[in-house]
């Protein structure tokens, strides 16, 4: 009986990480309007994944304190197929939130957005 729960909890814990979100994990922002970059933790919240500010880089590339470090930066964020999601991501630079189209290839993740019919392209953030 202790072999058939140990046995089953490994099998449940191997299913539970092999179902995580292809975007999950860490992502390298490239420069912002004011050279500043960051890191950026995408992990699911509620239905739907979120990326939050774990670290900051100033334009020299030396980490930096900032008041948007644990400020999710993506949310509200799916999956619409073929390696797209749509949902909201904040740029910080800006002080504006898009509605965002995220399409990933990879360790590649093209990052465009538009408010009100301005659109802006956020580059490509990589895979940390």
């Amino acid at each position: 009986m202790k072999t058939f729960a140990l046995t089953l909890a490994a099998v449940v814990g191997f299913a539970g990480a092999a179902a995580a979100d292809p975007l999950e994990g860490n992502w390298r922002t490239p420069s912002d309007d004011n050279g500043n970059s960051g890191i950026v933790q995408v992990a699911p919240c509620g239905t739907a994944l979120c990326g939050t500010l774990i670290q900051a880089f100033d334009s020299s590339g030396a980490s930096m304190d900032s008041a948007n470090i644990g400020r999710q930066i993506i949310f509200d964020t799916t999956p619409s197929g073929g390696g797209e999601y749509r949902g909201q991501v904040y740029s910080p630079d800006r002080d504006k939130t898009y509605n965002s189209r995220l399409q990933l290839n990879g360790n590649s993740l093209s990052v465009s957005g538009c408010v009100l019919g301005i659109c802006r392209d956020g580059g490509t953030w990589t895979r940390n």
